[in-house]
């Protein structure tokens, strides 16, 4: 494992960790109930035409096992069985509230079969080469990195693959500095319109501090072959502020 990679994860785990142990779940829980609205509303309408990109590179086929980390209100999983209705998911996320969401969104639409898993998706509670898919999204910032996709190759089958979507730290200065100061005032702009609890108040330096020191989309596709990953692929969208990602267990 390349040092710098070891340096930047203890340096994002020494400046976060507090927010991680005690903030993170009150934020998601209070949160849970409008998080989809208020992501409509930050991505100013785009996240629903992200979503549809980022499921239609998802390759699927019937009777597949697919788990889906962090998987929050389910909207991923929703949309893998929209594309294969037999398909047998799995929801791993530590939120209940936001699962609870996730589970009453997916059963309204007729979708009754997503298995939902609350735990620390750094310790995933599933054996090791179980699932031919694997899907993490629009969490990896709140993690850490190294420990959570390493748990993740684990559960992976021999030949099976990693699909990955998040915000990334644009590799453009200009263009990073321009998106964080978006960030900032949409953030506080949401903790307004949503009534968001002290929680949520109090992180929202962190959501702009945790792109600050996340990863780059080339950089995150070299970490994940750093990791043993094969054929990874990284595509950069909307200039960098959102990375898709596949890769390969070999």
């Amino acid at each position: 494992m390349n040092s710098s990679y070891v340096l930047k994860e203890t340096v994002r785990e020494s400046a976060f960790e507090s927010v991680w142990a005690n903030d993170i779940n009150d934020v998601f829980a209070d949160v849970a109930p409008y998080y989809d609205r208020a992501n409509f509303f930050a991505t100013l309408g785009l996240i629903d035409r992200l979503r549809v990109r980022f499921v239609s590179t998802i390759d699927v086929r019937p009777k597949q096992k697919v788990l889906d980390v962090c998987a929050g209100t389910n909207a991923i999983g929703i949309g893998l069985l929209e594309k294969q209705p037999d398909l047998e998911v799995h929801a791993a996320d530590r939120s209940a509230p936001m699962q609870e969401v996730g589970r009453t969104r997916a059963q309204r639409l007729g979708f009754n079969n997503i298995k939902s898993h609350i735990c620390d998706v750094h310790r995933l509670p599933f054996p090791d080469n179980h699932f031919d898919v694997v899907t993490l999204q629009w969490a990896t910032r709140h993690l850490r990195v190294i420990d959570v996709v390493s748990e993740i190759k684990r559960v992976l089958k021999p030949g099976g693959y990693f699909y990955h979507c998040d915000m990334l730290r644009p590799a453009n200065k200009l263009v990073e500095n321009i998106y964080c100061l978006y960030l900032t005032a949409c953030v506080s702009t949401i903790a307004r319109a949503f009534g968001s609890n002290e929680a949520a108040k109090k992180c929202r330096r962190y959501f702009v501090d945790a792109i600050r020191l996340f990863y780059s989309v080339e950089e995150l596709s070299r970490l994940l072959t750093e990791l043993g990953y094969s054929d990874v692929y990284g595509r950069s969208v909307l200039a960098g502020t959102v990375g898709f990602h596949k890769a390969r267990k070999p």
